[in-house]
């Protein structure tokens, strides 16, 4: 058994009780004993008001970006403080210096010390990162990003998995954010799935209940809350819940045996929080949104799994829970049904004066209001927020994606390289005592993205000198493939780069867009050789059988371009294994291996 540590026992021992604990000292023995003190979450809840109470619970979404004093975002951002007196945020995209100084005069500017969280899927490059400098491209670098979780489902391994919970937690905590939201615990087994997709582990439950207690224990005992979302379960659907409410009339039965395993361990784990789904299971309460559902929040989760920690909804401005309420009536069922944050509503105030008038109206007691503060305060005083709530700056360029953090995001991304299909045997292009190929490489992506293919791209000249590169805006329904169909004619290989393609095509989810699946089928009819490399949906697959290569990369970030190329060319190893099923084309655990053939540059 593994020995727990102080953050493994974080769900237990921190925010343990669903009632806040009477105001008194405990009487001790014996003469001349002075009383236990009060511990200060107990002694804060005390003072405060059932309104300060209910503010404690609602967390608006900031943006990390720089922001002077006496702007118009300043004045917003200390009016979610001074007025609202909120007790937490969710942080955005920014850099990492950006962020760390925006939290520190945050939390000046707070009376109690903020919770402060974030959406630390990948890492805290996912997030924490400069952008692009245009029109120059110039990356302006940031926090470590690592590939999507489907690459550490394809790895199979758990102590790498380990490594970026704990990688994640230092770099985030070094910015001032306490909580994380990640990992996802959702099981992919619908491929038509718009939502999740290769933000899950894979398709088997065991696979991702035990990849993600591996992260939750590498995060947790580096310091960071992990939140295991999305209760009680994301991946079979087929409705984006930022767009309407998925609802899925499977059985209790099939939920006890995948949507829930993640989850129970996750529990088992000490996870220190759980994100909500905005979806209803027919099986659990019919109609009704998990997230403002009482028998879904605390009779299954709470009472049943056992559940203790923070139990966040997923973001309250998302139509899954507002399509057909308001966010007053939203914000009282929420409450009702267990939750103690109240993620990025788009009214603070109202979100606070919904929750005191579900009091004042008897929806629910004001006890109900004390829980969910104690249990922020209590989280707020074992992260010892009560002593020390800022960071220092200096600090961030020491912790912040260091070379050794980037190392970890390259081997995450060259263990999950898989390579689904080779039928030309073109893979590696590198081989002892032939000349290197002419290679011609497409990339297809959003004209936005102007880091697409950057890294790929240099990774295949540093061995290719000849390599010639041309780029479609795969967003365009209209999109003109024809001067790479003719350019394709004079290359020996043909290397396409399909990023972010899925959902382009409006009348389908998670597909390839109709000219992009042309070009593949001209291609292949005109007889050349080429392979696929898939940097967004490992299912564009289905789409396109015509292709006689196809290599799934499991993300566009810098580590996952480069790893791509690097399986490409022969410089690296390619053992990673499908953790879920391409339908009609390759089953779970497919993956063709190949070993290095050049040593890399």
């Amino acid at each position: 058994m593994r020995r727990p540590t102080r953050w493994g026992l974080l769900a237990a021992v921190v925010i343990a009780g669903c009632a806040p604990a009477a105001h008194t000292t405990t009487p001790t023995a014996g003469v001349g004993r002075a009383p236990a003190a009060v511990p200060w979450a107990d002694s804060v809840l005390a003072t405060l008001t059932l309104r300060e109470k209910a503010a404690q619970m609602v967390w608006p979404w900031l943006l990390g970006d720089y922001t002077p004093e006496g702007s118009a975002a300043w004045e917003r951002t200390t009016a979610y403080l001074e007025r609202d007196q909120v007790g937490g945020v969710i942080i955005s995209v920014g850099s990492p210096i950006d962020i760390a100084a925006k939290l520190n005069a945050m939390q000046r500017a707070s009376r109690l010390p903020l919770l402060v969280s974030a959406d630390f899927e990948s890492g805290a490059g996912f997030r924490a990162h400069g952008g692009m400098f245009v029109p120059n491209a110039i990356d302006l670098g940031g926090a470590t990003r690592f590939p999507a979780d489907m690459a550490l489902g394809a790895s199979r391994d758990s102590g790498l998995v380990a490594a970026v919970g704990r990688i994640t937690a230092v770099e985030g905590r070094a910015l001032g954010v306490h909580v994380a939201f990640a990992p996802v615990m959702d099981v992919n087994n619908n491929p038509g799935n718009p939502v999740i997709g290769s933000r899950s582990f894979g398709e088997d439950p065991q696979l991702v209940a035990r990849l993600g207690s591996a992260f939750i224990r590498g995060m947790q005992d580096a310091g960071m809350v992990a939140t295991a979302k999305h209760f009680p379960g994301h991946g079979d659907t087929e409705i984006n819940s930022h767009l309407g409410l998925p609802t899925l009339g499977v059985s209790r039965a099939r939920m006890d045996s995948l949507e829930l395993v993640p989850f129970r361990a996750a529990i088992r784990a000490g996870v220190g929080g759980v994100m909500t789904f905005h979806g209803a299971f027919t099986a659990l309460d019919s109609g009704v949104p998990a997230t403002l559902s009482r028998r879904v929040m605390h009779d299954l989760l709470r009472e049943e799994l056992g559940f203790r920690g923070l139990l966040v909804t997923d973001a309250m401005d998302m139509q899954g829970v507002m399509a057909t309420m308001g966010l007053a009536e939203a914000t009282r069922r929420a409450v009702e049904a267990g939750n103690d944050v109240l993620l990025m509503p788009t009214d603070i105030p109202l979100t606070i004066a919904s929750i005191v008038a579900g009091v004042r109206e008897g929806r629910y007691p004001e006890a109900r209001v004390d829980s969910s503060a104690l249990r922020i305060l209590r989280l707020k005083e074992r992260m010892g927020l009560h002593r020390a709530r800022t960071v220092p700056l200096d600090s961030v360029r020491t912790v912040v994606g260091t070379p050794a953090h980037l190392a970890t995001a390259r081997q995450v991304a060259e263990r999950g390289i898989t390579l689904v299909r080779d039928v030309q045997q073109l893979v590696p292009l590198l081989r002892d005592g032939a000349p290197p190929p002419r290679v011609l490489s497409v990339i297809v992506s959003r004209r936005a993205d102007l880091a697409a293919g950057r890294e790929f791209n240099a990774e295949l000249r540093g061995r290719l000198p000849g390599v010639r590169e041309l780029w479609v805006d795969g967003a365009d329904p209209e999109a003109d493939y024809s001067r790479a169909t003719r350019a394709a004619d004079s290359a020996d290989v043909v290397v396409v780069s399909a990023y972010a393609l899925a959902g382009f095509d409006v009348n389908r989810s998670n597909t390839a867009p109709a000219p992009f699946a042309a070009f593949i089928r001209a291609l292949a009819e005109r007889g050349r050789r080429f392979v696929v490399v898939a940097f967004d949906t490992p299912y564009l697959l289905r789409d396109i059988p015509q292709a006689p290569g196809y290599l799934v990369a499991w993300g566009s970030s810098a580590a996952s371009q480069r790893a791509a190329a690097a399986a490409l060319l022969g410089t690296a190893s390619i053992t990673g294994r499908l953790p879920i099923t391409i339908p009609g084309v390759a089953p779970f655990g497919a993956g063709l291996m190949r070993a290095a053939t050049a040593a890399p540059r």
